[in-house]
């Protein structure tokens, strides 16, 4: 990863971290951070840090971070930030985690406390969560991935086309993203299930978005979005302009100040007893 770019990654980032599972979080920082230990920390699809801003300040002391993405430019960004509690050092690591193997994911997790994502999961296939699964079994490294979509969208006011675009969309999402199919909204459930049989204990968490009028852009973007990925599977032209008319009812709702918008997510802890 990535292929977001800095400015979306900045827009969402509020939402992220409102949305995020605090007891979740808590659970993980109780078995990671035992008094006196170096923290060795690997954020996969890490982009420009967002994971690491929220999570660091939460655990102990003398953390190290590994910061994993394909995208040069977001891995600077988030390795030049401002200093960030607890965080005594960052190795931002140019990697492409659609080429993960056994080999490189052992490496990649040696030594390893924790190995976190967010937002990454739902992007990926199945068999990319079995070779993270079974190394950080290897590995005896804690778990956290955060805000793995779900296939829920809950848009107030309602519009009647509100579960097509919906349903086209979470089509959308199990198109390969370049690590083979991907796991869609079928992620957090397909994740649970491989970590449990790697021997973890797992824990879910919801974490949803919800978004109010005072988060128009971020709006604006997800129904532009929603509409341009319903478009890309929808090849009937009929349904295609009943797409578009949805697009702009739902733009409309949003400049007169009283759309929400509710975007599922879950969140996944995991760690070996």
């Amino acid at each position: 990863m990535s292929d977001f770019s800095a400015a979306w990654l900045a827009l969402r980032e509020p939402a992220d971290r409102a949305a995020r599972s605090v007891r979740l979080t808590r659970a993980i920082a109780e078995r990671v951070a035992p008094a006196g230990r170096r923290l060795r920390i690997v954020d996969l699809g890490a982009g420009a840090g967002s994971n690491m801003r929220y999570l660091a300040p939460q655990l102990g002391p003398r953390q190290h971070w590994r910061l994993v993405d394909r995208d040069a430019t977001l891995l600077r960004l988030a390795s030049r930030g401002p200093h960030i509690a607890h965080v005594e050092t960052i190795a931002a690591e140019r990697f492409d985690l659609s080429t993960l193997d056994p080999p490189s994911a052992h490496e990649l997790f040696d030594r390893a406390s924790l190995v976190t994502a967010s937002a990454l999961l739902d992007l990926v296939s199945d068999r990319f969560v079995a070779i993270v699964a079974a190394s950080c079994r290897r590995a005896r490294a804690s778990v956290l991935f955060a805000l793995i979509y779900d296939g829920r969208i809950a848009c107030s006011p309602e519009d009647p086309d509100d579960g097509l675009i919906r349903d086209l969309v979470n089509r959308h999402q199990r198109r390969d993203k370049g690590f083979g199919p991907a796991l869609g909204p079928a992620a957090a459930g397909e994740a649970a299930r491989q970590f449990t049989a790697a021997g973890f204990e797992v824990d879910r968490d919801r974490s949803d978005w919800r978004l109010t009028p005072e988060d128009g852009e971020l709006q604006r973007q997800l129904i532009e979005g929603w509409a341009s990925a319903a478009i890309e599977i929808e090849l009937d032209p009929d349904r295609a302009a009943a797409i578009g008319a949805w697009r702009l009812r739902r733009l409309g709702h949003l400049a007169a100040g009283r759309s929400h918008i509710v975007v599922g997510h879950e969140d996944i802890a995991g760690w070996k007893n």
